[in-house]
């Protein structure tokens, strides 16, 4: 499996590119902003790309989706309790941080619920569904790694002071979702550098 990080937008957050390199097959996880250089970087890797997945809808996950859409024809993805929030949450948050608006993210092609799986190629993954951050929250499970949006980080966890948010359930979300996996996990959050369970498991503050 190909792994490409990109930290895109005033928020840093990371887009991920996932490759099979024997089907060629691809996916973009968290398309945030930037959508020139993530375009780039899917064509400098040869990828079909197949599928958008947005982790939550907050605007640094879902600033280039539309464009991104658009070059590549994927179909756009996102958890079902998340749908209603493609719009209003991420204007109302660059509103109250004085920044300029992005285009609208367009209406998701998938709706997806904890246990889906995802065929990219010859890569598999499963939907987590992680409330807490935010109402949809999921991460995704496969081939070793989970890709955990803003559910956890290096040594963090999401933040819930936002509308919708909730921090008893994003704590649940990842005691079930999250510490049964095995240790060697490989964890890619929403921002900052990867980890992996068993490193969290021992050392996140949040979590002893």
């Amino acid at each position: 499996m190909i792994v490409e990080t990109l930290v895109v937008g005033s928020f840093a957050a990371n887009c991920y590119i996932v490759g099979s390199p024997s089907t060629g097959k691809g996916m973009i996880i968290d398309p945030g902003a930037d959508a020139r250089t993530i375009l780039q970087s899917v064509e400098k890797m040869g990828l079909s790309v197949s599928l958008i997945v947005v982790t939550h809808a907050h605007i640094d996950h879902v600033g280039a989706v539309l464009e991104v859409r658009e070059k590549t024809r994927a179909q756009f993805a996102i958890h079902e309790a998340e749908k209603g929030l493609m719009l209003a949450g991420p204007m109302r948050m660059l509103t109250n941080l004085g920044l300029s608006p992005v285009k609208s993210p367009p209406r998701p092609d998938r709706l997806l619920k904890d246990g889906d799986r995802l065929d990219i190629g010859d890569l598999q993954f499963e939907v987590l569904y992680t409330p807490g951050h935010s109402s949809g929250g999921l991460c995704l499970l496969g081939q070793g790694v989970v890709f955990s949006g803003d559910t956890l980080f290096r040594l963090g966890i999401g933040r819930t002071d936002f509308p919708g948010c909730s921090h008893q359930r994003l704590i649940e979300s990842i005691d079930e979702k999250l510490m049964v996996l095995p240790d060697e996990t490989v964890v890619y959050p929403g921002h900052g550098p990867p980890t992996t369970i068993g490193d969290e498991r021992r050392e996140n503050p949040f979590l002893v």
